[in-house]
């Protein structure tokens, strides 16, 4: 593979992440090099979109089929005024050439389905997860899991969320299989069990916290650093400024 050099801009522009020994010049050469498809670029997206733009994360893919509204705007920050009626993946396409020029955006204005999913992943390193649909969530682990990419899964609703990453296709430190997704959901609720933020309400700043959580997630899986959160949820509650992480298992549902 042809080394993608840092042109001097790059440099200062990254200058912090390469003072950190745990990232330095070969990490910010990983982020230049990752290509991530972020699927959805709403309430989730916005924060995952905009912080892998500013790292450096050399092709961002964006995934959504639909237009900015003006009840978006409180959460996706990705959006303004001016792009109400605009096609999402359009509106952040620019968001993100203003945050960083030197970041390949490719926009997929259409929805991930079970006929373009498999192909749309295979596309790129690894996939983060930013859909509000349940059905989507699977169908996309499903397809990860098939072609070995790594998957940052989450969820909001109201003053509560959630973050995973996903690698089923390999084994842990003691040479266990990773859990799936379905693993720790076995199965999707009934249709209409729960509702969805048009009808439970969300606080806009929980989804940053969330989203950016995620990428920190996808920076330290493309970097090769810390502990990722495989085989662990981490749980936050906004009303109570609270954080717990729990353990899951490939043979086992949480607990």
């Amino acid at each position: 593979m042809t080394e993608k050099m840092l042109s001097q801009p790059e440099l200062e522009r990254y200058a912090r992440h390469i003072i950190l020994a745990e990232i330095g010049g070969p990490g910010q050469q990983k982020l230049k090099r990752a290509r991530v498809l972020v699927i959805g670029a709403g309430g989730l997206g916005s924060p995952v979109l905009q912080y892998l733009a500013a790292a450096g994360v050399g092709t961002l893919g964006v995934v959504d089929d639909d237009i900015v509204s003006l009840s978006n705007l409180h959460r996706q920050l990705i959006h303004d005024t001016q792009s109400v009626g605009l096609p999402k993946t359009d509106s952040a396409s620019v968001s993100l050439a203003r945050i960083n020029p030197h970041v390949n955006v490719v926009t997929h204005h259409h929805r991930l389905e079970a006929d373009n999913a498999e192909a749309l992943v295979a596309q790129y390193d690894m996939v983060v997860d930013g859909c509000d649909n349940i059905s989507t969530r699977y169908l996309l682990a499903d397809a990860c899991s098939a072609l070995k990419k790594p998957l940052v899964s989450a969820a909001v609703g109201r003053f509560d969320g959630s973050v995973t990453v996903l690698k089923p296709y390999e084994n842990d430190s003691h040479g266990r299989p990773n859990p799936s997704y379905r693993n720790l959901f076995p199965a999707p609720p009934p249709d209409g069990l729960l509702p969805n933020c048009a009808e439970a309400g969300i606080v806009g700043a929980l989804t940053g916290v969330i989203g950016t959580l995620q990428a920190m997630e996808a920076i330290k899986l493309i970097a090769g650093i810390g502990e990722p959160l495989i085989g662990r949820l981490l749980l936050y509650d906004a009303l109570a400024a609270r954080f717990e992480t729990i353990k899951y298992g490939p043979s086992k549902s949480v607990g």
